[in-house]
């Protein structure tokens, strides 16, 4: 039986004792807690170059921490990202956010989340917002949420690919959450 090409992980998260001297001050961060960073370890140099971006976009958007949240989740679902859809269905659980409201996010949501996730699709679909949606989501959530919007796409969306490529695994924490409280 011929092996698939993604069977096992062809670049598995660094561990504690093969962590990078370079970046040794960025394990006991974002950078080693999750098997996301710890796969992008393998490039010292990219993990610090992302380091900036990633803490404007998880910590700092103009999108507030629930819309960031939905736009990750759509923008997961539309990348066919099951690590991000993992973690972003806990992390939105954590903040409050319903099953039914995250489960809408795979689907037609109603009211706000709908403008969220037609940004979202046009983004994935068209790569660009048009004029009409950009002024709407603008007179809903600001001008600088809309970058923000634009920008946490398009960084999920080259992380979901980084996932993707290196078959990356989910987080014991994460799969034992969604594994006893399924969505």
């Amino acid at each position: 039986m011929k092996e698939s090409p993604m069977t096992k992980c062809p670049c598995a998260p660094i561990s504690d004792e093969h962590w990078p001297t370079e970046i040794a001050d960025m394990k006991a961060g974002f950078a080693g807690a999750l098997n996301v960073y710890r796969t992008m370890a393998h490039h010292p140099a990219l993990l610090k170059a992302w380091a900036p971006l990633r803490q404007h976009i998880v910590k700092d958007s103009a999108l507030g921490a629930i819309r960031s949240e939905l736009v990750i989740l759509r923008a997961a679902h539309r990348m066919g990202s099951a690590y991000e859809w993992a973690h972003h269905v806990s992390r939105a659980r954590a903040l409050g956010i319903s099953d039914a409201r995250i489960r809408a996010m795979r689907g037609e949501p109603d009211g706000d989340d709908k403008l969220i996730a037609q940004a979202v699709d046009a983004l994935f679909y068209g790569f660009r917002l048009e004029s009409k949606l950009e002024e709407t989501l603008s007179a809903a959530i600001g001008k600088q949420a809309v970058f923000d919007l634009v920008t946490t796409v398009g960084f999920y969306r080259i992380l979901g690919c980084i996932l993707m490529t290196y078959d990356t695994p989910l987080d014991g924490v994460v799969a034992k959450e969604i594994a006893e409280r399924p969505l």
